[in-house]
């Protein structure tokens, strides 16, 4: 568990935020009160250091906000109104409404939704997930981050295990495509530094300067969501200089002469035309990647939020195989680890058949007049705010002020969400509650152990999916076992990856990388429970999404700049501190960044205040005039809450939630138009609440 001393007990844990490093840590607990968190020195990746958000943690654990009762609605939907019930009350509703539906025949009128406002296995769903299993309700298809980049590295890879990041300390050419790891990864930072230091030269590919790219080598800014044309021209230079290797493309690839016609028509000045990149910069890249090798190439979720994520993640790592970058330790695709992890953890299997409805669609689900059948009677959300990070925002908010729709929130704070629901349930903080952490940024598992009882009759999420079980008269060993159990049972697959990694060990010394060499190289080195396939290339096409500058939309007459909106604040990344003033920017409020040229032609001010708009909604917001993006390019901040601007919406009121015709993958969110109109005097008199 820890170490005591005479200046208080230290309980080893670790972090739970959705973000990639999941940092070991551990708590200093006196008399009952944990009276410090910092990072755990001995972990290899996050090596003591924890990051601005998490600093400020205990802060978030004894907040006076924090919701530390059962509440019940008193006033309407939306108004935060809310009285304190008990435990038992509490949950005999909750439980008696799930009852009726399931037996009147409508199990399917019931949805689950969560996301990854907590990491850990247990209490971000295995309990939760099973309940809802067993009664047969609407499955969520988790698909706003992360889904569309792994069937876009699927279809490269198969299974898409990428390279260990940390071998990236081994690379020569460096390429972060897409991703702003000094602020969204920044425990990686320092292994591309060491790289780095032995010769390496970091190339950000980004539409936008971002720190990341403020402190490359070189910043090769894209037009936004011209990233497959890019591959293209660099395929092309690769094969009209013979620089990749033909037995490498014939004995570990297939499909190359389908991708060599795609490339072939796209030489660099036509790539450039397409991407805003000079042509020698193109051809200076191919070259670099092929004779200055390794190269690594790293990618997340950054692309993926468009009409064309899935083909630009899949172009990028189709780049890396033809490359032949994974024949040596530091190259190839550097992309989410999680394939490692949870292909090694003997995770529930669910059942097949029940209904499943992707999370981006949830405004158009509670509408009223949807297409469902049965409709969404009692919706049910825990580690998520869907009000908050959801695209086309004022659907969303009508949706669950619907009469008629059930709402139970599981949270720990007064969310946008939580205001609207019928039934709010208290839940533990990560210091509160058992839990195995599995990251998509590293091969390290790690348990965290409660440093604390749970503050007042707040109750961890499996607890309550315990509870809910018992009342609905659930007879299912998973829902009877207890977080332990749960574990241990998660451990037990039997998976090489495991080896050596048990409970006992876990509690012990806190976390245990998984059992994978260094510098392994999956799809080349014979690894236990990785396919060794042939990388799969083929036919790549560019093709802008409709709502772009480059697109077709007749929208573009009316709104003639795009947006994208960006986690850029280190210290609320995500919803989960966006309501939170210690944590917001001492600037205050969302800002639009904006270029220049196109301030100029508005007649905005730097520092004025703006509206943002399109069809779907506006926002008021403070004008940041910035180089940092292009011409035509304006971005806005992700993760503020609603009551960030006058209008009580976040950027997410503007942006694009549709979605692939086969309804897989994230919402088109950075696929999105709008226009900036400046308000005359707006510096003095208007400005954004926070």
């Amino acid at each position: 568990m820890g170490d005591s001393t005479a200046a208080g007990l230290k309980v080893l844990g670790a972090c739970h935020h959705d973000c990639p490093d999941t940092c070991a840590w551990e708590v200093t607990v006196v008399d009952g009160v944990a009276t410090r968190l910092q990072g755990s020195a001995s972990h290899p990746f996050t090596a003591g250091t924890l990051c601005p958000k998490v600093h400020r943690f205990l802060d978030r654990v004894y907040h006076p906000d924090r919701l530390l009762s059962p509440m019940r609605r008193t006033g309407p939907k939306g108004s935060g109104d809310f009285e304190p019930i008990g435990w038992d009350e509490a949950i005999a509703e909750v439980a008696g409404r799930m009852r009726g539906l399931i037996d009147a025949g409508r199990p399917e009128s019931i949805l689950q939704f969560s996301f990854a406002g907590t990491q850990g296995l247990i209490q971000m769903g295995v309990a939760l997930d099973r309940l809802f299993d067993v009664i047969g309700a609407s499955d969520i298809r988790r698909d706003l981050c992360g889904a569309t980049s792994w069937h876009g590295a699927a279809s490269v890879l198969g299974t898409p295990y990428g390279i260990d990041p940390e071998s990236l300390r081994h690379s020569r050419t460096i390429v972060l495509w897409g991703t702003n790891t000094r602020i969204t990864n920044r425990h990686l930072w320092p292994v591309i530094e060491q790289a780095r230091a032995a010769g390496a030269l970091v190339v950000v590919i980004d539409p936008v300067r971002t720190d990341t790219a403020k402190a490359a080598d070189v910043h090769l800014q894209v037009r936004p969501g011209s990233d497959v044309a890019l591959v293209l021209g660099l395929l092309h230079v690769l094969d009209r200089d013979g620089l990749l290797d033909q037995q490498w493309l014939a004995d570990a690839t297939r499909g190359w002469p389908e991708l060599q016609a795609s490339a072939r028509p796209w030489d660099p000045e036509r790539a450039a035309l397409a991407t805003g990149l000079p042509a020698e910069r193109i051809t200076w890249l191919a070259e670099r990647m092929a004779t200055q090798g390794p190269t690594g190439i790293r990618t997340l979720i950054g692309a993926e939020h468009r009409f064309n994520g899935e083909e630009i993640v899949r172009g990028v790592t189709m780049l890396a195989a033809a490359l032949g970058s994974w024949r040596e330790v530091g190259g190839g695709l550097a992309r989410s680890t999680q394939t490692w992890q949870l292909s090694a953890l003997a995770m529930p299997r669910r059942r097949s058949g029940r209904r499943a409805l992707n999370m981006a669609r949830l405004g158009e689900m509670l509408a009223p007049e949807s297409p469902l059948d049965p409709a969404i009677e009692l919706l049910f959300v825990h580690n998520s705010n869907p009000a908050v990070i959801l695209p086309d925002q004022n659907r969303v908010l009508a949706g669950l002020a619907r009469e008629g729709l059930f709402t139970v929130v599981v949270e720990q704070f007064m969310t946008d969400t939580a205001a609207y629901a019928d039934i709010v349930l208290p839940t533990t903080s990560q210091v509160e509650h058992l839990d195995l952490s599995h990251s998509w940024g590293h091969l390290y598992l790690a348990l965290n152990q409660p440093a604390l009882a749970p503050l007042g009759q707040c109750r961890p999420n499996s607890q309550i999916a315990r509870d809910l079980a018992a009342a609905l008269g659930l007879d299912d060993d998973l829902l009877r076992q207890d977080d332990e159990q749960l574990i241990r049972g998660l451990l037990s697959s039997g998976h090489p990856f495991l080896e050596g990694i048990t409970y006992e060990r876990l509690a012990e010394e806190g976390w245990a990388r998984l059992a994978v060499p260094q510098g392994a190289r999956p799809h080349v080195d014979p690894i236990p429970g990785i396919p060794n396939g042939p990388m799969r290339l083929g036919a790549l096409e560019h093709r802008p999404g409709q709502e772009t500058l480059d697109g077709a939309s007749p929208l573009r007459e009316r709104y003639p700049l795009a947006l994208i909106s960006r986690k850029q604040h280190p210290k609320f990344l995500n919803a989960n501190y966006g309501g939170f003033p210690e944590h917001q920017p001492s600037a205050g409020g969302p800002h639009l960044q904006i270029h220049p040229v196109d301030a100029a032609a508005r007649g905005i001010e730097d520092g004025g205040m703006v509206r943002v708009g399109n069809d779907r909604g506006e926002v008021t917001v403070r004008a940041e005039i910035s180089q940092d993006v292009q011409p035509g390019l304006v971005a806005m901040p992700f993760g503020w809450w609603n009551r960030s601007t006058p209008q009580g919406r976040a950027v997410n009121a503007l942006t694009n939630p549709a979605l692939a015709d086969d309804d897989r993958g994230s919402a088109y969110f950075h696929d999105t138009l709008v226009e900036v109109i400046g308000i005359a005097g707006g510096r003095a008199a208007e400005g954004a609440s926070a």
